[in-house]
């Protein structure tokens, strides 16, 4: 064997490892986790630089000074309340409004899709209440309900409502024809055909509305807590502002934005185990 020709055999075996490495940067690049961690860096970063430079005065805080308020909350209460008891008032608020609003919402918006005459009684005053902001209720609701719990869940209850009603509307109303003809070749009957094709088929439409309403229903619960209320992450906020504050602010802002994420995501996983037929777009 000449030495040109070792020479070229030996080519692949120096240039392997650099593919390899090659491979795996491009893997770790293109991975969405990598992704993510870059745009969080990217975005604390420039928070830092702001803070530093006091772009916005002394009004925006430091990414560590908002830890600190954190560990402080967490330690020493704040009205007699740690920060995840303020934190379970909340959830515990939204979960409740939020289920009286699912509870009436998600079967009245099927009965408008299935039946013309409960759709022509009801959507001409849902049409009409729809474009309301919930946050517009609050001055009504304390006048009804009062300072307490009732005024701040009647308001996440009617955030809740609108986007559960919609979903489950259109979810029924949008199902393909199709699949009604093919369920009655088969011999389905009327009530075969909307529990084993109309709820099925509408499911992923009725679970989106269920995050939406989700997400509406902390923006609520905040609102609601602003006004006279002595727990929850809202009153945090309006107490940071009060006390001129901007890090405990922040501080009740990251807690609201994470847990909501949290939940978010176990709604997600809790779709995948109910609607695994779900058609998803590739990411």
């Amino acid at each position: 064997m000449t030495s040109q020709t070792k020479t070229l055999a030996s080519l692949p075996n120096r240039t392997q490892p650099s593919q390899r490495l090659a491979a795996l940067v491009h893997s770790i690049i293109g991975s969405r986790y990598f992704l993510y961690t870059l745009s969080i860096a990217i975005f604390l970063s420039i928070w830092e630089l702001a803070a530093v430079n006091k772009v916005l005065g002394n009004f925006l805080p430091r990414p560590v000074d908002v830890l600190i308020q954190l560990w402080s909350l967490n330690t020493e209460p704040l009205a007699s309340k740690t920060l995840f008891e303020h934190l379970w008032a909340s959830i515990y608020r939204v979960l409740i409004g939020w289920a009286i609003g699912v509870i009436f919402a998600v079967p009245l918006g099927i009965f408008m899709g299935l039946n013309p005459y409960v759709r022509a009684i009801v959507k001409p005053v849902f049409d009409l209440l729809k474009p309301m902001p919930p946050i517009s209720w609050i001055s009504l609701s304390i006048l009804w309900f009062g300072l307490g719990e009732e005024s701040k869940v009647f308001i996440i209850a009617i955030g809740s409502f609108v986007p559960c009603i919609l979903n489950s509307y259109n979810g029924i109303r949008l199902i393909d024809p199709a699949l009604y003809d093919a369920a009655r070749m088969l011999g389905a009957k009327r009530r075969q055909e909307i529990l084993e094709v109309g709820f099925f088929a509408s499911a992923p439409a009725i679970f989106a509305g269920l995050q939406i309403s989700l997400s509406i229903a902390w923006s609520c619960v905040l609102a609601a807590e602003l006004v006279g209320s002595r727990s929850g992450m809202g009153f945090i906020i309006i107490l940071g502002m009060n006390q001129s504050a901007p890090s405990l602010i922040i501080a009740g802002m990251v807690v609201i934005a994470i847990t909501a994420c949290l939940i978010s995501v176990v709604m997600e996983r809790l779709e995948n185990m109910i609607c695994p037929w779900k058609r998803e777009l590739p990411q």
